[in-house]
């Protein structure tokens, strides 16, 4: 992998809750000086679009507790994609999985899914869950035709980790997020079956690579 494959694995990452247009435009700039892609709240989206039209924007629906209902899912997703967005990190309602109601999750990814012509990565929050829940959320994904599974929001305890990425890669393409630091951790997550990385330090991500 060079510097360039490495850089556009990185998912250049802003979500906070005092997240700002500068501060969206700012890792933008970053996105684009880099090779990198930007993931952004879905507020911002139609003039990332517009700032940065070659860059590719991801964002998030229902983030970061996935507690919405499954139209209000849908409405989101439609709207951030009718604003530009290039694909969508959708977060699972993990109640509902914690509680064995795996149909309705699966729904509530499928929904969004059907009702979109983009990449749809699912956030299933892996330290909110056993492995056997993990395997769970993972198969809700693969029958809805997700696209991609992601470790985490970066909002609860804990972010990605290896177990995790090599389990999940049992079923579908990983986006590893949440506590990715350096190149050398990003190196590790991709090693173990990540294609993507989150994180709000992608800069200094790429900066650590050497081929």
């Amino acid at each position: 992998m060079n510097r360039e494959e490495f850089a556009a694995s990185i998912d250049h990452t802003v979500l906070g809750p005092e997240t700002t247009w500068a501060d969206v435009r700012t890792v933008l700039d970053e996105a684009a000086e880099y090779g990198m892609n930007a993931c952004i709240p879905p507020c911002y989206v139609a003039e990332a679009v517009d700032y940065a039209p070659d860059t590719t924007v991801a964002t998030v629906i229902d983030f970061p507790h996935g507690q919405g209902s499954i139209a209000s899912k849908r409405d989101e997703a439609e709207n951030a994609v009718a604003d530009g967005a290039d694909e969508l990190d959708l977060v699972i309602n993990v109640g509902r999985l914690k509680a064995g109601d795996d149909e309705v999750v699966t729904e509530g990814i499928a929904t969004v899914v059907e009702a979109v012509a983009v990449p749809v990565k699912v956030i299933i929050e892996t330290a909110l869950l056993s492995d056997a829940e993990k395997r769970r959320a993972c198969e809700a994904a693969v029958a809805a035709n997700a696209d991609m599974v992601k470790t985490s929001t970066g909002f609860a305890d804990g972010g990605a980790r290896i177990p995790d990425v090599e389990l999940m890669s049992e079923y579908l393409p990983v986006k590893a997020s949440g506590g990715v630091g350096s190149a050398e951790e990003a190196l590790a997550m991709l090693d173990a079956g990540a294609e993507r990385i989150g994180a709000s330090s992608g800069v200094a991500i790429v900066e650590g690579f050497s081929e």
